[in-house]
């Protein structure tokens, strides 16, 4: 499937709505992305336990549908793709999963849980969308845009210890699924492993500063 194909395929979507489309189009494909699995194997080992709260997410994003921003002032949605959950609930999944892997957290989970943590994760989704190329551009490459605002708040007073954006960009040599996804999980993966790096050394800087009993 070319982009020009793509970009037609867009334009219907465009034009019959998002509530039509949820009723009318039946997803035959469903995508997830990965975890990291990687850290830097100099990261401190963290105390503390830490929950990660759901990510906030304009309408645009906060959807299980494919977003692709073919103009910079207009978001449309591919058509019978889905991801596995909406893009916020899959980040968060993603980023308990990453901070697992790191084995560097004594605990981490959702606060739904009952978790009682010492510190939150606080994510603003802020870009999740795949982009067309532009009609004079001489790449044909798709790009895909990813950006995370992370806060960090000390649960012990109710006080942001930190915030840091992380954005990446990965491009996907053809409009084929597989490649976009790839494009995605690639964009994603790289600004989660700089989330977490940042927040494990966070938080392991603010504790030996405000040494305190843990909360639970």
């Amino acid at each position: 499937m070319s982009f020009v194909i793509l970009a037609g395929a867009l334009a219907v979507t465009g034009c019959t709505g998002i509530g039509t489309i949820n009723r009318a189009t039946a997803p035959t494909d469903l995508y997830t992305l990965t975890p990291k699995s990687t850290f830097d194997s100099k990261l401190p080992r963290l105390s503390q336990q830490i929950s990660v709260e759901e990510p906030t997410a304009s309408s645009a994003v906060n959807t299980d549908q494919v977003a692709v921003q073919p103009t910079p002032y207009r978001f449309e949605y591919l058509p019978r793709v889905r991801w596995v959950d909406r893009a916020p609930v899959m980040l968060q999944t993603l980023l308990i999963e990453s901070f697992e892997n790191s084995d560097r957290v004594s605990a981490v989970g959702r606060s739904s849980v009952g978790l009682r943590p010492d510190y939150m994760i606080v994510t603003d989704l802020r870009e999740f969308q795949a982009r067309l190329p532009k009609a004079d551009s001489e790449s044909q490459a798709l790009e895909v845009h990813v950006m995370l605002n992370i806060k960090i708040v000390d649960a012990f007073d109710d006080h942001i210890i930190g915030s840091k954006t992380f954005e990446r960009i990965a491009s996907s040599p053809s409009d084929d699924m597989d490649d976009i996804v790839l494009a995605f999980d690639t964009a994603l993966g790289k600004a989660m492993r700089r989330a977490v790096e940042w927040s494990v050394k966070s938080i392991y800087s603010h504790g030996r500063k405000n040494p305190r009993p843990s909360i639970r």
